[in-house]
């Protein structure tokens, strides 16, 4: 149901239901929440989502969408990922339609195939995402697409998600997971900090982090690796 494996500092979670073109169940939404915060408890510095198969995530699984507890893990695995402390980088191998578009959007970074296609089709089939989707959607890729997604049920194609900000990269899995390395390399206090700052944390929060940042041992790191002449290393303390 879904496959983790770890290079250095970057995990790798692959959605693994390509008879169902890894649509979200109930468990995988679980699995996918569970083993995300395992990842980064055990030293992941950047996590990247991908779906085995042809298809990135063809939405909620129609078969048993409708009740609260699906809710409740979907949701809760979607917002989790965006408080986590890491970078997370989706490689969108192809179509995310529904709640495969919103795993994509809590992502951090996208990095799409050409095969890959966007769509949140609610006003197909009566249904209703959150405020978060659609808020988060206008932030990452302007009112004019959120709009176009939302209200006309519109599905857009790799171009397009370009174009508009939805996608950061065009690429493969590989092109994602060599992007995950460069990132793994950078100050993981700032990145933490800095992704928190753009999700909307707390003003509490936002304190607590920026003042890590400048307490830090990474600071002094960098510092000496400029008067040394060498790339810094960075610890996360």
């Amino acid at each position: 149901m879904l496959a983790t494996s770890r290079d250095g500092s970057v995990s790798l979670l692959t959605l693994q239901r390509p008879e169902r073109r890894n649509a979200l169940s109930l468990e995988l939404c679980r699995a996918i929440a569970a083993a995300a915060q395992q990842e980064v408890d055990a030293g992941a510095r950047v996590l990247v989502l991908t779906g085995e198969g042809s298809s990135f995530c063809s939405g909620a699984d129609l078969t048993g969408v409708y009740g609260e507890e699906f809710l409740e893990a979907l949701y809760g695995m979607l917002h989790g990922l965006t408080r986590l402390p890491v970078p997370v980088v989706a490689a969108v191998n192809g179509p995310a339609i529904g709640a495969g578009t919103q795993l994509a959007l809590a992502a951090d970074l996208r990095v799409a195939d050409a095969g890959a296609r966007f769509g949140v089709p609610t006003a197909r089939n009566g249904m209703a995402v959150d405020a978060w989707t659609m808020r988060t959607l206008q932030t990452v890729a302007g009112g004019g697409l959120a709009r176009r997604l939302m209200l006309a049920a519109e599905t857009v194609d790799v171009d397009e998600a370009v174009r508009y900000g939805l996608v950061d990269r065009t690429g493969t899995l590989d092109d994602a997971l060599v992007w995950a390395a460069e990132i793994a390399t950078l100050a993981p206090l700032t990145l933490a900090h800095n992704k928190l700052v753009l999700n909307g944390g707390s003003d509490e929060e936002v304190a607590r982090t920026f003042a890590a940042c400048w307490a830090s041992e990474d600071v002094r790191e960098a510092a000496a690796a400029r008067s040394e002449k060498r790339p810094p290393v960075f610890r996360g303390v």
